[in-house]
């Protein structure tokens, strides 16, 4: 069966962005999917995201002044270092929440779709926690500047950063007792995939790595002092390397081309049937063109192929995704937007705080019972305005044990919540203006699961429709679509 333009463009805004916006529905029918993807493909330098408090600010630059001197050591007003610590990590996780709602307000308006939906992918592909906002933020300008770019630039980038650094562990990397997290993560998570190495492809790997390290404020620094300079062998060579050797080495490896691809198929075409002819010859492209990203996604979402029906409405959206596509489809204004966070968080993905070294793992593990009916009246609840109950899953990282007493504690914690939005429903009846009323049902259906052949869904949702008025139909079949399964998908 043959997609028309609009099921074609609806697809790959829903893939390579987070969804059609009601306030660009206009252009839905005209534009090719070459256009569009040329519009939403922007690639200028983003602007740094910058939501570290004056306060974050302060607390630092004393921490900076107290450089070298014990925890113990009290400044002026009878503050031990410790303290100070502690208010730092208190506001830089305060900090740490903003720069979530910057990142999600960026991933609902800004004209840059693919970039940021990408640098969510990387985002988890990079997975890192630091409660260190300008750790954290550094990170995060580093995958949005590179999201588009040259993997090996950001692999590169990423490797040397503080958060990351300090994430796995690499300041415990010493000559004579070598830490071998960094290395094996960079291994197994970043470029090869499990399986693709040997222990003593670790060990070795590791020794080249030693004396990584960044200063207190976040730049990297190699200490000499601890690097181990003796002869090593990686993937067969011996010499004399060093941790940019060993990225090189992964880079020059085909494999960390074809383990990228088959992370970025599963994210942005089809996460359970898996085309290894098409991820094979997707590999050697971007191997030849030196891991060209934005050439490789470009081939992805311009192929015939790529509009499979088989590949539209497969995949479960993330709590990230889900949220974002709401808000674009419904514009609004939230009095309380930490409510997104909330919901997110509930739901199983914490921005800046992934449940482990791996990442999320995405695909039916975004759905259980419990999430399911939160997913499915998310939208009624932002509609109707209803107080409700939410309470967040615990961390699955036993690897991560200083942050599971506080998530067993929320667990606890049933706090009620409204959403308090204003929907902006005059911008969404005009997605609708030229539709007659005997089609509006199938059009709303088609605008927000990109689907016509939901036969009993759409008898549900009928059975609920508001028939009083146009505006009252357009309005209670939106929200009847959004809060059923089929709308969990995308």
């Amino acid at each position: 069966m043959s997609l028309s333009n609009q099921s074609k463009n609806l697809h790959l805004l829903s893939r390579a962005g987070f969804g059609i916006a009601a306030k660009d529905s206009f252009f839905i029918n005209s534009h090719s999917q070459k256009k569009l993807l040329g519009e939403i493909s922007i690639n200028t330098p983003p602007a740094f995201l910058d939501k570290a408090s004056q306060e974050s600010k302060d607390i630092a630059k004393e921490l900076l002044a107290m450089k070298g001197m014990e925890k113990t050591m009290m400044n002026e007003q009878g503050d031990t270092k410790r303290d100070i610590r502690r208010d730092f990590r208190r506001q830089s996780n305060e900090d740490i929440r903003q720069l979530s709602l910057a990142w999600i307000d960026l991933m609902v308006n800004d004209k840059a779709q693919l970039r940021e939906k990408i640098a969510l992918f990387w985002h988890g592909h990079f997975a890192c926690r630091d409660n260190n906002i300008f750790y954290t933020q550094q990170l995060l300008h580093i995958i949005r500047s590179n999201a588009l770019g040259n993997f090996g630039d950001m692999l590169k980038a990423v490797s040397k950063s503080a958060a990351m650094l300090g994430f796995l562990n690499n300041q415990q990397n010493r000559k004579q007792h070598p830490n071998e997290n960094f290395a094996r993560e960079v291994m197994e998570l970043f470029t090869l995939g499990r399986g693709h190495y040997t222990e003593q492809d670790i060990k070795e790997a590791a020794r080249a790595f030693t004396g990584w390290n960044f200063e207190k404020n976040g730049d990297f620094v190699v200490k000499k002092n601890v690097h181990d300079d003796g002869e090593k062998t990686i993937f067969g060579k011996t010499g004399n390397f060093n941790g940019d050797d060993v990225l090189n080495m992964l880079l020059e490896n085909k494999q960390t081309a074809r383990y990228i691809v088959t992370k970025l198929y599963k994210y942005f075409v089809n996460d359970t049937e898996i085309d290894h002819n098409k991820i094979e010859m997707l590999a050697n492209n971007f191997y030849k063109s030196n891991y060209d990203i934005a050439s490789l996604m470009k081939t992805i979402f311009l192929s015939d192929w790529f509009y499979d029906p088989k590949n539209i409405g497969c995949k479960i959206k993330s709590p990230v995704e889900l949220i974002v596509n709401i808000r674009r489809l419904l514009p609004m204004q939230l009095e309380k937007p930490d409510i997104q966070l909330v919901f997110t968080k509930g739901l199983g993905q914490e921005l800046f705080s992934p449940p482990n070294v791996a990442g999320w793992p995405g695909g039916k593990n975004w759905i259980d019972s419990s999430s399911l009916m939160i997913r499915l009246v998310i939208p009624r609840l932002i509609q109707d305005d209803t107080e409700f109950q939410l309470s967040v899953k615990a961390d699955d990282d036993t690897m991560m044990g200083n942050y599971m007493k506080e998530m067993r504690k929320n667990m606890l914690n049933n706090n009620r919540y409204k959403i308090k939005a204003k929907i902006d429903w005059t911008t969404v009846n005009t997605v609708f203006e030229n539709t007659k009323r005997e089609n509006l049902m199938n059009d709303i259906q088609l605008y927000l699961v990109n689907k016509q052949n939901n036969t009993n869904t759409q008898k549900v949702v009928e059975s609920i429709v508001d028939n009083t008025s146009r505006e009252a139909y357009i309005k209670s079949g939106t929200i009847g679509w959004m809060s059923t399964p089929e709308f969990q998908m995308t």
